[in-house]
């Protein structure tokens, strides 16, 4: 039997873990004991945090494994490919993982590479830092999940927007990078020896500014042909700038009132909240898990006949208002809730980023007017 290591066990690894064992493969699992739902699911659990990369490496050697993966999380896809490298197993290159987990390292790239970026800097907490223009948007130069992201109007907001950046960060340094107007999306993409496909494009719901934090999300997003392909162009465009050749991508962009695209930042790896794991397979057909596992084992990605007219939204809890919402559509339409996860009381506790929401659930119609409501009463 072929092994594979996976890297993470929270509810948003559990997928991967599960369709690899489904796949026929001997799943060893690495993660702190704490949140690791997708223990109980591995063939093999090993409970070492994530950052432990040399430990984990020597345990591997032991292994033998013939892929490591990973799906959203930029701290797991560093030893993701730290492992792969060290191993001889397929994967992308230490200067991807560099480029698409470190924000200021990533606008470096897209700047090189003449892709349009923003002003921006990079800044420790007693830095001075002169701002050409405001608003500006700061947050930590190497963290995920809209941990500690501002949006900065004027000279006396930037300090203590710096200052909560700066202790989100591993490296303790903050990106200061020009405001993007627009709504939101993202891509996600799977690449195979550097070639490109688009699976899918999101519709991101926020709570706006100040911090942006994720209420909720729509699939397909309702874009005219031409600003998908506008979009598509770009986005494989910062795909090659980044050196992302193998395996999943999530990219976050915004489109302005003019149409034109202004990415926000990729990720080498499958997007949280959901989004690839569920919302693609529900509202396209493909199964994107199974096109990560596919890809770590140095096969090609297998693709089916895309699915038509199906949507696929996930709405966040984000107060007691929502969760009686999702009790609400239990009553009225059971039949296109795919899933619902409580993982705590609304008011338990604040929410401060992505992490620390109450829940979500999950729903799968053909009706885009059905998600939009669903959808409707979030920003």
């Amino acid at each position: 039997m072929k092994k594979i290591v996976i890297i993470g066990a929270n509810d948003f690894q559990r997928p991967l873990i599960r369709k690899a064992k489904d796949m026929g493969y001997q799943t060893h699992v690495f993660a702190w004991r704490e949140g690791a739902t997708g223990a109980a699911d591995a063939d093999y659990f090993y409970e070492i945090s994530i950052t432990e990369k040399e430990k984990i490496l020597e345990i591997c050697k032991q292994i033998q494994p013939d892929g490591v993966a990973t799906i959203g999380s930029d701290l797991a896809n560093i030893t993701v490919q730290y492992l792969a490298e060290r191993l001889g197993l397929p994967g992308n290159s230490e200067e991807c993982i560099k480029n698409s987990t470190n924000k200021y390292a990533m606008r470096k790239a897209f700047l090189l590479a003449g892709i349009p970026v923003p002003f921006f800097t990079s800044v420790e907490e007693e830095d001075k830092v002169q701002i050409p223009e405001y608003p500006v948007i700061v947050k930590p130069t190497d963290r995920s999940g809209s941990r500690a992201i501002t949006k900065v109007n004027n000279s006396r907001e930037l300090k203590a927007a710096i200052t909560a950046a700066v202790s989100q960060s591993f490296e303790k340094k903050a990106i200061v990078e020009g405001y993007l107007s627009g709504d939101e999306y993202s891509m996600e993409t799977i690449s195979f020896a550097g070639q490109h496909h688009c699976l899918a494009i999101t519709k991101k719901y926020t709570t706006g500014t100040p911090h942006f934090i994720e209420t909720g999300h729509l699939q397909p997003a309702p874009l005219h042909t031409e600003t998908e392909e506008k979009a598509k162009k770009m986005i494989f465009a910062a795909l090659d700038a980044l050196q992302v050749k193998n395996g999943a991508g999530h990219s976050e962009f915004r489109i302005d009132e003019k149409g034109d695209i202004h990415i926000i930042e990729i990720g080498s790896r499958m997007g949280g909240d959901c989004i690839g794991s569920h919302l693609v397979p529900l509202s396209t057909g493909q199964d994107f898990v199974g096109m990560v596992v596919d890809i770590a084992l140095g096969n090609a990605p297998k693709f089916a006949r895309k699915q038509e007219g199906m949507y696929a939204a996930i709405r966040f809890i984000m107060d007691e208002k929502d969760l009686q919402a999702y009790y609400q559509l239990k009553e009225t339409c059971p039949e296109i809730i795919r899933e619902f996860v409580l993982d705590s009381q609304p008011g338990s506790h604040p929410i401060t980023d992505s992490g620390s929401r109450y829940g979500y659930y999950i729903v799968q119609t053909d009706s885009l007017e059905q998600a939009r409501k669903i959808l409707g009463s979030v920003s």
